[in-house]
Order: structure tokens, then sequence, then C-alpha cells
């Protein structure tokens, strides 16, 4: 199990969320390592086109995409989620992602922004990272841009805040989360094993 060092931050403690529930977690940025593992987190904070920089400069986009060719497990959290999708917009000024899903990450309309704080995800019985999650239990939220379309022909979840945006996708070998499981207690700790199961 990797998760993947491109300048991000967040890593140690996505490293050791994981390796709570039982993986064998290293940091790494070295592609080869990224390829081979059994399953690859993306994790991510900050700014949407600092992501996208950080990741293309140690070949993380390609990585990606290398690895979802092969349906090798790839999960994205937070701007590791965003950077997914087409693009995002940040400032007026829209950046390219890696492309996986189409659609594009914008600001939410929000009376307060950042969004910080505790959310339920509403999602359908077959989110397979959800299972024997209860409805009721809440997840670490900490953004202020999300996509508000889901990508077609996949499971995904939402909240609100201001506006209803995406908050969980689960795509065949590429599953993501807007929020933070390693931040989110036992729940996170439940979805993170979760998808260790999907990568038996």
């Amino acid at each position: 199990m990797v998760v993947l060092d491109y300048g991000s931050g967040n890593l140690r403690s996505a490293q050791r969320a994981l390796q709570r529930v039982g993986a064998d977690a290293e940091i790494s940025a070295d592609q080869a390592a990224a390829l081979g593992a059994d399953g690859l987190v993306v994790p991510g904070v900050g700014a949407f086109a600092a992501c996208m920089s950080g990741l293309r400069a140690v070949g993380g986009d390609q990585v990606i995409g290398k690895r979802l060719a092969g349906a090798r497990p790839v999960l994205g959290i937070c701007v590791g989620m965003q950077v997914l999708f087409e693009a995002g917009e940040e400032h007026g000024a829209k950046t390219e992602g890696v492309g996986c899903w189409p659609g594009v990450v914008r600001q939410l309309t929000a009376p307060v922004l950042p969004h910080m704080g505790w959310n339920v995800v509403a999602a359908p019985p077959a989110a397979r990272l959800l299972a024997g999650i209860g409805s009721a239990e809440m997840f670490y939220f900490v953004h202020s841009y999300a996509a508000t379309q889901a990508p077609g022909h996949s499971v995904a979840g939402w909240t609100w805040h201001g506006e209803e945006f995406v908050a969980l996708v689960e795509d065949g070998p590429l599953m993501a989360t807007q929020f933070h499981p390693e931040k989110s207690g036992d729940a996170g700790a439940a979805l993170l094993a979760n998808w260790l199961e999907t990568l038996r």
C-alpha cells in the first residue's frame, strides 16, 4: 500500500489511519512503488492548482492512469478526489485535472467558507465504502470547493453545505471521498477498512 507523496501534506495522518486498520502503508513518491502497490492512496490539501502541479511533478497523474488501465485500486481523499475530475476553478482561473471523471470542481455557494465540520453522507446501499456504517454516522470535512455533479455510472454519496455536493464516489477500482476518513474517528476507520477489503 502506498500513500503518494507529491508535496501535498497530510501524508502521515493518512498513513497512520491506514496502519490502524491493518494496512502495510508506506509514503512514497517513487513511480514504480506506486504502480506496483496493492492500493494507491492520493491525499490532498490546499489548492487544486498546487496539487496538480505537485502531482504532475512526480508523474502521479500518469501513475493513476496506468493503475486504472489495469484495474488497480486508487483512493482519492479531499483535494486528492477533486483532481480526479476534468478541471478545477479557483479565483477565476481554470486548472486541468487528471480527467478520470467529467466535471469541474468549483467553490461552493455557501454563507460560510471553508466548510469545516462534521456531516452525514447520504449514499445508496450499494456503496461499498460505507458498508456496515450507520446512516447517522458523520465524517469530517474541511474544504471550500467541491464537485456538484457525480460521474455517470458510479455510486455516489452526497452531503450539504450551502448546496448539495459530491462527498463520495465509487467507480470500479477508482474511489474517492471529499471528506477526510483519516480525521473521522471510528467511522473513518471503518471506511478505510472497507476499502482494504475491496483490494482482496
